[in-house]
């Protein structure tokens, strides 16, 4: 392979959860910000700090930043004397009286094996003997009686150890020493642990700033949310790449383009206050882009955005020899389109985590090489690898620290491939982008808004947006909101427009899951209502969706190429 000028490489890690907070009382429904805010945004930091070549694009959704900011206050207000922690698992860990109710300890018993088995539950012998007895009283709930107090708060500690981020097991004494007690664990003790929680979800935010500042990270943002553009701008979108997709009764969502400018508006202000910097590049929700979209992504200021592979394959004659690693524009928009490689991304999220790490980056930086000598243009091509930054890790060893650790040595002192950002790649390398006339709508996941419309769950709940989007324009014509209740009632809107409802209905996902997402959609519907001071439909009380698949890693990632036989 020439290395007279080595191939760029980006990654771009994604960091992304829904609003699990419930904003009229305050309660947290789900834990996953928390739990992977101490274990994978940490160390996915650890990774970048540790290695002096590493280079990385990191996306943070602001509703995201938001529950982060969230947490440091309700804990370290709790840790002082004031306050209560809303999150009902972290809240047992914290409280020294754990429930007395049966149904309650089954309960609490049940989320704390909400863990990956092989990863994280066998890894710890103490966890794993408290996990297998805790599913034995799942199994004979009426012996459940017989479980001691003592018991339940082991289980915690332990459940909380699990999901530690590597990089701090390795350097703090006080997580060692947690560990190494192993049992018999104290209120003291558990008032420690979350101390630990405090210092880790407090750092997060600086030290990602503090990389920026670097140069080591380019941090970029989604819409405020997380919702899909193009949808929101015009559900017909989803038949360019579905000409026979089934869409909701209604496909046009009222004031959709004010909707995604109050998105974009909300995000780069919660981004700003984060960070210190409005970012010049976009992480669509779901990689969604459109004709459409990309015009107002344009007109809103952004430099780059980054879509799937998929959508750019759907975006181009077949017959044409056009390259899904150059830098594109389509129509009349200005903004700069990179477009991930679903294979390198899909090798990493679904096929590297049973393999050992040296045989992995082996077989990654050699379809890299590949590709490089394919692609002999340096300053026109670039590797973009785009993932979730967040779970994936599960399902590696020692949360991913082998693998991604001798990913970034190995990309660093490569001599003919270059780690870089998306900005330092459009600033370094002066060729113009390739033109498209028109971009296909699509999203990351198979080059389609399949996973987001089109299924009798997904059609109702996007319904469901519309009426109550249409009682929101009502209210607001009426002059029926103070400015208070407007503001308030225009944040849980947004949140309604999000897209991890839509991404969990479906017969394909785990019923569990889907139960719990249906409920928060609806809550937040219902919250909405309120807030409008307006009756709710007497149907939001219906489910909308019941799942009852088993897709792979449990529905939390998807593959960027679909799957066949």
């Amino acid at each position: 392979m020439p290395v007279e000028r080595p191939m760029s490489v980006v990654l771009c890690w994604h960091m992304h959860q829904p609003e699990y907070r419930d904003l009229r009382s305050g309660k947290i429904h789900l834990p996953w910000t928390y739990l992977h805010g101490i274990k994978d945004y940490v160390d996915m930091a650890a990774h970048l700090e540790a290695v002096p070549g590493a280079r990385a694009v990191v996306n943070f959704a602001p509703i995201l930043l938001e529950q982060i900011e969230d947490y440091v206050e309700q804990i370290s207000g709790y840790l002082n004397g004031h306050g209560a922690i809303r999150d009902p698992l972290l809240g047992e860990l914290s409280e020294p009286a754990l429930p007395g109710d049966p149904q309650e300890r089954l309960k609490l018993m049940r989320a704390c094996l909400r863990a990956n088995r092989e990863r994280i539950i066998e890894r710890f012998k103490p966890y794993h003997h408290l996990a297998t007895m805790a599913e034995w009283y799942e199994e004979h709930p009426e012996t459940v009686i017989y479980a001691s107090n003592q018991f339940l708060a082991d289980l915690l500690v332990w459940y909380h150890l699990g999901w530690m981020a590597e990089s701090a097991r390795r350097q703090d004494p006080r997580i060692r020493k947690l560990q190494d007690k192993a049992a018999n664990y104290t209120v003291h003790d558990r008032r420690e642990l979350l101390q630990i929680i405090l210092e880790l979800m407090d750092s997060i935010i600086p030290r990602y700033r503090a990389l920026a500042e670097e140069g080591k990270v380019e941090l970029c943002m989604s819409p405020y949310a997380h919702p899909i553009i193009p949808l929101l701008l015009d559900m017909e979108s989803a038949r360019e790449a579905m000409p026979d997709v089934s869409l909701p009764v209604s496909t046009h969502y009222p004031g959709g383009d004010e909707r995604c400018r109050w998105q974009l508006q909300r995000g780069r202000e919660v981004f700003e206050q984060a960070f210190g910097f409005n970012p010049v590049g976009l992480w669509p929700s779901e990689g969604g882009v459109s004709q459409e979209a990309l015009q107002l992504f344009s007109d809103s200021g952004f430099e780059w955005v980054a879509s799937g592979g998929n959508v750019l394959a759907n975006s181009h004659d077949a017959e044409s020899k056009a390259c899904s690693h150059r830098v594109y524009r389509f129509g009349e928009a200005t903004v700069n389109c990179m477009f991930r490689d679903d294979g390198l991304s899909d090798l990493i999220g679904f096929t590297y985590s049973d393999w050992h790490a040296e045989d992995a980056v082996g077989n990654l930086i050699g379809h890299m090489e590949n590709i490089a000598d394919v692609c002999p243009d340096r300053d026109d091509c670039l590797i973009t690898i785009i993932l979730d930054g967040e779970n994936a890790w599960e399902y590696y060893p020692r949360n991913g620290h082998y693998f991604l650790n001798q990913l970034y040595e190995a990309l660093a002192a490569h001599p003919g491939l270059t780690l870089t950002t998306f900005s330092n790649f459009l600033a370094n390398h002066p060729a113009q982008p390739a033109h498209e006339e028109t971009l296909v709508a699509g999203s990351w996941v198979y080059g389609t808004f399949s996973t987001w419309i089109g299924d009798p769950g997904k059609n109702r709940a996007w319904e469901l947006l519309v009426e109550a989007k249409q009682v929101f324009d009502r209210q607001v014509a009426a002059g029926s909101l103070t400015a208070e209740e407007l503001a308030a009632a225009e944040q849980q809107l947004a949140i309604c427009e999000g897209s991890d409802w839509f991404w969990w209905f479906g017969d394909y996902n785990p019923s569990a899951t889907v139960s719990q997402f249906d409920q928060l959609y609806r809550m937040h519907l219902a919250n909405l209502y309120q807030l409008m001071n307006v009756e709710a439909p007497p149907h939001l009380a219906d489910v909308i969706s019941h799942g009852g698949g088993d897709p792979a890693k449990g529905g939390v990632m998807r593959h960027g190429v679909e799957q066949h036989g």
